[in-house]
């Protein structure tokens, strides 16, 4: 494992944490979800195309499994940009990057479904722990004075949810091509998706806009450079380390909208917040 591979899976994380606070300023000033979301995979898509022109060789683009599995994963990144902005602003970072961190159990659960994984009391227990976590995080014990609606909480997990469709149709996408003609195909039908949802007066509006240097720090970072450095440094790096180092996502994210958004979690949230994080590492590594 090659310790420069590790810090490029770090830095991926750091860009996917700071997104989610850069959309956070977006949104504050006026701008819709899913335009925020159409930006920042459009950028992204212009991003792998180039990664893609500089390195065409064995890029599968005429295997139609790999047309297939890719646009299945870019259903999957366009519900999870989307969903996770929504539940930010429904909401606060901290929870919705939390949430959305719960992926990897959806994806034991699907496993568990189709027969991939066999499920095991130690991993039943660590859901019931990650629920638990959840109910503590976004106090749906008392979403009255919670600060945090039902719509953020449902978000949240559904950007999870989303994220885990992107999961399986990167993983059967990879066997047919090289990485960078996924995403490029994943990133055009995340625009061709997301064109429709997205209110047409913003969109147009964005270029002209005093926010376009945030709309192109976000799609440059949050969805170009930061999967071209994840992909590449997961390559020589340890699964169980690249698990904990993606731990550095929602917890970048949520400092982020405590410092800058100002926003607060009380001491139980924290409890909910770490018991998640921690399980979920846990999950991943032990897969």
């Amino acid at each position: 494992m090659s310790g420069g591979s590790a810090w490029l899976v770090m830095l991926a994380a750091l860009f996917w944490g700071l997104s989610g606070g850069v959309a956070g300023l977006l949104m504050a000033e006026g701008w819709e979800p899913f335009v925020v979301s159409l930006y920042r995979g459009a950028i992204g898509l212009g991003c792998v195309a180039v990664w893609l022109l500089l390195r065409p060789g064995e890029s599968g683009l005429g295997n139609p499994r790999l047309w297939f599995w890719s646009a299945i994963a870019g259903i999957g990144v366009a519900g999870n940009f989307s969903f996770y902005f929504i539940s930010i602003a429904e909401g606060s970072i901290a929870v919705a990057a939390t949430l959305m961190y719960c992926a990897p159990v959806f994806v034991y659960l699907v496993s568990f479904l189709l027969k991939l994984e066999r499920p095991t009391p130690v991993k039943w227990m660590a859901m019931v722990l990650v629920m638990a976590g959840i109910t503590l995080l976004t106090r749906i014990y008392d979403i009255d004075t919670s600060g945090v609606t039902p719509l953020a909480i449902g978000a949240g997990l559904l950007s999870g949810l989303s994220y885990t469709l992107f999961i399986f149709g990167f993983r059967y996408a990879a066997p047919h091509g090289s990485p960078q003609a996924i995403l490029t195909v994943a990133f055009s039908a995340f625009t061709a998706i997301l064109i429709w949802p997205a209110d047409a007066g913003q969109a147009a509006a964005v270029p002209n806009s005093p926010d376009l240097p945030l709309f192109a720090a976000l799609g440059m970072f949050g969805a170009g450079l930061s999967f071209f450095f994840y992909i590449t440094g997961l390559r020589r790096t340890e699964p169980a380390v690249a698990s904990v180092v993606a731990m550095i996502e929602p917890v970048t994210a949520a400092l982020f909208g405590v410092a800058v958004l100002s926003e607060t979690l009380g001491g139980l949230q924290l409890v909910g917040m770490a018991l998640i994080l921690l399980t979920v590492t846990w999950l991943s590594v032990s897969s």
